[in-house]
């Protein structure tokens, strides 16, 4: 009789010793199979010695199918077993005691340590199931007799790989996978890929043998390669990338203690120990583990779709005929197809010339499996002669300036790696990870993400997504000058340095080998240069400061560079991520734009003049809501110039509106505990919410008004706070939350309400919340910044933090602020992802002396960790 706890102990000891060697940083990936096989072993003799115990011997079969049919069997993977029936019983028609039997051995089998997956049918039933569910037919298709009876099985296998009909099955399984790559949004490149069904990952080379097996063209690499179906080379390529992903798996799994097929942030840095890689930082050890994936992952990609082409034009022979383009290239069923298979290596020009005439050539969509097995073979040929031809930089040129298919064919030549074997300085950042908590993209599809949003300026059907944006585009004479600039803007991402100096050199170099004009070659120079500057200023600075515009205005130089710069930094701002970019972000841009523009053209902004075309236009807007004769009047006696430079008229006319019956006569002493004013609306720009805070003045409102937005949940945009000459502060705030848009109304209420309520409640301020942040911050946190620096006028003081996101983080800030009664006139709140960069304009005694100085700083360091 078997003592189960002595097998599951004997099991355990077994796995965990195998585990031990998975973990050895020094084993070879190739080995890695080997270890999965020994797994499988262990099982097998698990599984066998109670089913001897069972005592079924060869009355029917336990037959191994899936992953541990295929004899690899991952640390955490189900043990998937399939107990095949005799013909004509069934699992219903088993008795009582047959059942209990069955019941019992698959209990048995959990009692021993084995994590079974296990299914009860006959032969009928089995290939019934398969017809309906092609999982259920993969799964059989890989299966192996673990014990019992051998005729049996064998008859099963017959009877199943004649049901099997390869050009159905090719076609259910390559659409599977196409559901499966859009479930990943069609890249190998996200954060956190998943190393089995992740475009590029285990599951792809699966899709291949099964495919392959199901047609009878072998169930191995080299099988694939005797049948002519792959090269010798690309089988060598495929082992080693396989074996890769395979190790990285299953030192997941080992790492996680559990089934994980996820390179999740928590598990990065651990995985990346066990690999010996080792850095400055956590960060430096996984950037280098993630960018080793993600070549894997790319390679996995182009070989994957090479010999799927193969396969299923062996399955099914095209009936097209090709079409003639040139005396190089064919277009055959809508791919490019090359003339000779050593077209690249005799005429290496041609290796560009491909992708100009799949943005030329009508009605096609790629690119055929041997044009895409040439240029896999091809790419050694891509050389610093290469590089270096003039014919080729004329071509390369010439797919900068046709005027469709830009974004596909770099897309298209980055999947092929010949856009990183070309551009020497872009194959460096192929799979370059950015742990910066903002962009979600390597640099690679980030640059590729802004080259789609610049080209998208340029095209009618996407004019409604940003009109601004085309309206810009449409006047812009040579729209490749901006690709080049998009291509360049971050190419030196990851060299240490300054990125966009580095970037400007390496694109100075381009231009002189291109022969690109001085006055193009000084315009692409300072947009990479610059590419950061607006989004900076935009965001950080006080654009109601005739200073800032003129500074700005000085540095673009003329309205040409200043329309290319806003363009570029629209297009990088929205390739970062779909979370960094928002309306309100836009708008800022936007007023950056407007303002500089006008400045350029000779008229710098004249407080005086602004002021009263503001309140002209306000006045305007106010005259249809019927207020009595100079209601507006009370309200703007007590404002000075700056509120008026920092509101637009729509909002001051928003105010008066709102507050001009509430403004205390000038005769008449602040009382503190008047009740708040607080009025609510939807955002005039973008989503959210705008709030409008009218109260007498208190040292600590800024805080008592970021506490309440904290507690409710709701996430500050911007600030612009001013306090009136009558002793009343009047705060504008854009704020967003999660709640849906379709109670904006109780929303309102809700606000308007509770915020009074909450300004005009004594007491301390309540402590802020300490909600839980994203695995993404734990693993890679940013240690928090804080800067105070004088303003250019020695009056205010700028003061800068840098963070890790999370809930409360502002009203931290706040805190400290009123703490030590220093007065905030702006603020500016910059979220990127789960990184916030906020600017405060502030003033007060207490920042007059060093001493102090270093305290507040010191204890928002405190507040922000």
């Amino acid at each position: 009789m078997v003592d189960l706890s002595m097998l599951r102990d004997a099991y355990r000891a077994q796995k965990s010793s195998v585990f031990d060697a998975l973990r050895n940083a020094h084993a070879p990936a190739r080995g890695v199979h080997g270890v999965l096989k020994q797994l499988s072993k262990l099982a097998d003799e698990a599984l066998r010695a109670l089913w001897a115990e069972a005592g079924f011997g060869n009355q029917l079969a336990l037959v191994a199918v899936g992953g541990y049919g295929r004899g690899e069997l991952f640390p955490y993977s189900d043990v998937d077993v399939l107990l095949l029936l005799p013909d004509g019983q069934t699992g219903q028609s088993c008795s009582a005691v047959e059942s209990a039997r069955l019941e019992a051995f698959i209990g048995q089998c959990w009692d021993a340590g084995l994590e079974i997956g296990s299914s009860v049918r006959n032969l009928e039933e089995c290939l019934a199931e398969a017809e309906k569910d092609v999982t259920v037919q993969t799964s059989l298709l890989e299966s192996r007799l673990v014990a019992g009876d051998k005729k049996l099985f064998n008859a099963f296998r017959a009877r199943f790989q004649a049901s099997i009909d390869p050009r159905e099955f090719f076609a259910a399984k390559t659409q599977e996978m196409r559901h499966r790559h859009q479930k990943f949004e069609n890249t190998p490149y996200a954060l956190e890929p998943n190393c089995k069904e992740s475009p590029g990952g285990l599951r792809d080379l699966q899709i291949i043998l099964w495919v392959a097996k199901a047609a009878g063209f072998g169930n191995k690499w080299d099988d694939l390669a005797k049948s002519g179906l792959a090269t010798a080379f690309e089988v060598q390529q495929i082992k080693r990338n396989e074996a890769l992903l395979s190790l990285i798996r299953a030192r997941l799994h080992v790492i996680a203690n559990r089934r994980e097929d996820r390179l999740v942030f928590d598990l990065q840095t651990a995985v990346a120990a066990s690999f010996g890689y080792e850095g400055e930082s956590q960060r430096k050890a996984s950037e280098a583990l993630m960018r080793r994936y993600y070549w894997a992952a790319k390679a996995v990609t182009q070989l994957s779709e090479i010999l799927l082409l193969n396969i299923g034009e062996r399955l099914q022979p095209q009936a097209d005929v090709p079409n003639r383009i040139n005396e190089r290239f064919f277009e055959k069923g809508g791919t490019i197809e090359v003339a000779s298979d050593d077209l690249y290596l005799r005429e290496p020009h041609a290796i560009l010339e491909t992708f100009w005439l799949f943005e030329k050539t009508v009605g096609v969509k790629g690119l055929s499996a041997r044009t895409l097995r040439a240029l896999y073979n091809a790419r050694h040929v891509m050389d610093s002669k290469f590089r270096n031809d003039p014919a080729n930089h004329e071509m390369f040129m010439r797919i900068l300036k046709e005027p469709r298919g830009i974004t596909h064919a770099f897309r298209l030549m980055n999947q092929t790696s010949v856009l990183g074997r070309y551009l020497r300085v872009f194959r460096s950042i192929v799979g370059q990870m950015q742990h910066d908590l903002f962009h979600v993209y390597t640099v690679d599809q980030h640059i590729l993400m802004v080259l789609r949003n610049m080209r998208r300026f340029f095209i009618v059907e996407h004019a409604h997504e940003y009109p601004f944006c085309s309206q810009l585009a449409g006047g812009w004479d040579k729209p490749w000058v901006l690709y080049v600039a998009a291509l360049f803007h971050d190419i030196a991402k990851g060299r240490g340095g300054d990125h966009s100096v580095l970037g400007a050199r390496d694109v100075q170099r381009f231009c002189r080998q291109h022969g690109i004009d001085r006055e193009d070659t000084r315009l692409i120079e300072f947009l990479v240069a610059s590419h950061l500057t607006m989004s900076h200023i935009a965001q950080k600075q006080d654009l109601s400061d005739p200073a800032v515009i003129g500074d700005f205005a000085r540095l673009v130089g003329n309205e040409r560079y200043l329309t290319g710069l806003y363009l570029l930094t629209v297009a990088d701002i929205r390739g970062t991520s779909p979370r960094v970019w928002n309306a309100w972000k836009g708008k800022l841009l936007e007023d950056l734009y407007r303002a500089t523009a006008r400045a350029l053209g000779g008229r710098l902004p004249d407080p005086g003049a602004e002021v009263e075309a503001r309140k002209r236009d306000a006045l305007a807007q106010l005259a249809p809501h019927a207020l009595p004769f100079e209601a507006h009047k009370a309200l703007w006696d007590t404002l000075d110039v700056g509120y008026f430079m920092r509101h637009d008229a729509a909002e001051i006319a928003w105010h008066a509106r709102q507050l001009s019956r509430h403004v205390p006569l000038a005769s008449t002493p602040v009382d503190p505990h008047a009740p708040a004013i607080v009025r609510a609306r939807l955002s005039p720009v973008g989503e959210g919410l705008q709030v409008l805070v009218y109260t007498p003045d208190q040292p600590d409102l800024f805080a008592r008004i970021c506490g309440y937005f904290d507690h409710a949940s709701f996430s500050i945009l911007d600030a612009k706070v001013h306090t009136a000459s009558n002793g009343y502060a009047l705060d504008t705030f854009q704020v967003v939350t999660t709640f849906l848009p379709d109670h904006y109304r109780e929303l309102i209420s809700m606000v308007e309400t509770d915020l009074a309520h909450a300004l005009t409640k004594p007491g301390e301020l309540p402590a802020p919340s300490r909600g839980r942040v994203s695995r993404r911050v734990k693993s890679f946190p940013i240690k928090p910044r804080v800067t105070l620096t004088p303003d250019e006028k020695a009056q205010r003081w700028v003061l800068n933090i840098s963070a890790s996101d999370r809930l409360g983080l502002l009203y931290s800030v706040a805190r400290v602020l009123a703490r030590h009664h220093l007065n905030l006139q702006l603020a500016k709140v910059t979220t990127l992802g789960e990184r916030v960069e906020d600017t405060f304009l502030i003033s007060g005694p207490e920042l007059q002396g060093q001493r102090s100085q270093m305290d507040i700083e010191t204890e928002l360091v405190e507040a922000l960790e």
